[in-house]
């Protein structure tokens, strides 16, 4: 290891301790932050992230990486490659333009929260706005610099290494298979008993011990994690300080219980990555779809399987009471694995959610493009979803406006949500393959063996590996779609 690149590790890491005190106050402002401090929030966000900015384009980076030799190690070479990498991404935008990018995505989501609620996309219409607008310029910054076309330079930021002319042909694919699996489900699920809600209230308190117990049993060590409640569910902090968050419903404890369940496989990543490497760029998780595959290998395959809700069943009904039927596996299973041509995209089906992900990408790919304008985005949504699944919205709060995305600035995140959903079906085919007693352990609670398996094949390996070389570690093979349409048949056309 020479001289530039010992500098450089001490300059990312400085950077990298920004970037989590960013990340503590993104949680704060969404679990913790009266309405009142939106605004100053705003501002120190900004700032922060310019700060940042501010430290990967000075010129002493540049001169720094053109001489930089990592040695001869696997790791370090990685390392350095990543460097170079987000040195090239962050050179391509004006600090200006990054700063007044992060105020932008702060007005907007404040005013969306209300606009959601009021189902009034004129409301929130000029701040979306300005958001696409500045997108489209960064989209066209970056597109300049890095050789790739605006939307994937803006996909790259999130899952590295994927186009759109590679999702392209995965969800057409996708969009073909459901067309003619969906209407199958469907029959096969009005032939059988309609399943049992469990009667409440269920106390929050009750919940929220269940969601924190149930999160340990998985993996989770609250000496370095929190779970709290927001609006939107998610998974925030850094890799030693966790903060997850859910909300509950005393009428329903399921929508808290597998969103912390979702939300945990994303902490287990985290808290999983080498800490050896900690504040470094390969020591990061390596991408957006990498990062959903490992919450939906946990709450979709492992926790929705037969196998562990013959477990979670008796769990709920000492922690509720009432009558057990309802707590049967079979029940449960009727009840979580429901499909159903829903509006809203977080209560989707394991089935029908791509098709929510496919709308966002052809809508957002088109904004980007300029091809489609805020002002026509309801419409545009609303036809969209028809097509792809027979129903138009009542409102735009069921439409385009039930997502925080867009309103913070996320562009080209959405495919990672699918991605990750076939990832997912992957590596769990992987790691039964290697542990053919796995069933058995879900069925006892036990998930620990899968999380070990998991800390070993993607945990443990940072970003050193691309999105398709971490599946092919892991698996032995690329990204194959075959492997999540084969799980969905298995578990909903049988």
């Amino acid at each position: 290891m020479n001289a530039a690149y010992a500098r450089l590790k001490s300059r990312f890491a400085r950077m990298a301790l920004v970037g989590e005190a960013g990340a503590v106050l993104h949680w704060d402002a969404s679990a913790m932050m009266p309405p009142g401090g939106g605004a100053a929030r705003g501002e120190q966000l900004a700032t922060l992230a310019g700060l940042a900015h501010e430290m990967l384009t000075a010129p002493s980076v540049a001169e720094d990486l053109a001489v930089a030799e990592a040695g001869s190690g696997e790791w370090d070479g990685a390392n350095l490659a990543l460097m170079r990498r987000a040195q090239a991404r962050a050179a391509a935008v004006p600090t200006e333009l990054v700063e007044a990018s992060a105020r932008a995505n702060s007005a907007c989501e404040k005013v969306w929260r209300t606009a959601k609620a009021a189902s009034d996309f004129a409301a929130v219409r000029p701040h979306l706005e300005e958001v696409v607008r500045l997108q489209r310029e960064t989209a066209s910054a970056l597109s300049a610099a890095l050789g790739l076309s605006p939307y994937d330079a803006l996909m790259d930021g999130y899952q590295p290494g994927v186009t759109a002319a590679e999702v392209e042909p995965v969800f057409t694919a996708y969009g073909a298979f459901l067309a003619e699996a969906l209407p199958r489900a469907e029959e096969l699920q009005a032939r059988r008993p309609a399943p049992t809600s469990p009667s409440g209230p269920f106390p929050v308190p009750a919940q929220r011990a269940l969601c924190q117990r149930l999160s340990e049993r998985v993996g989770l060590d609250y000496a370095h994690a929190r779970l709290d409640e927001s609006l939107h569910p998610f998974c925030g902090g850094t890799p030693t300080d966790i903060r997850i968050t859910t909300f509950y419903s005393e009428g329903d404890f399921a929508k808290s219980l597998l969103g912390v369940l979702h939300e945990t496989g994303h902490a287990l990543y985290e808290r999983g990555l080498p800490a050896e490497w900690a504040r470094q760029p390969v020591g990061e998780a390596a991408g957006m779809a990498a990062h959903e595959s490992q919450s939906l290998i946990v709450e979709m395959q492992a926790c929705r399987s037969d196998a562990f809700l013959t477990f979670l069943g008796g769990e709920l009904h000492r922690t509720f009471g009432g009558n057990a039927a309802p707590y049967g596996t079979a029940n449960l299973a009727g009840l979580w694995r429901r499909v159903e041509r829903g509006f809203i995209r977080v209560d989707a089906d394991e089935m029908t959610y791509p098709a929510h992900v496919i709308l966002r990408f052809r809508l957002e790919r088109a904004m980007i493009a300029g091809e489609l304008s805020v002002a026509d985005l309801p419409g545009a949504w609303n036809e969209g979803f028809a097509a792809l699944l027979g129903r138009t919205p009542p409102d735009d709060a069921r439409g385009c406006l039930q997502d925080i995305h867009w309103h913070d600035g996320a562009f080209g995140y959405f495919p990672s949500y699918t991605l990750g959903a076939m990832a997912a079906a992957q590596l769990m085919r992987a790691a039964r393959r290697d542990n053919p007693a796995m069933d058995e352990e879900l069925a006892r609670g036990e998930l620990l063996p899968l999380v070990a398996w998991l800390r070993d094949k993607v945990h443990a390996q940072g970003s050193r590996f691309g999105f398709q070389d971490l599946l092919r570690h892991a698996t032995g093979k690329p990204l194959d779609p075959n492997d999540f349409t084969d799980h969905l048949r298995a578990r909903y056309l049988n």
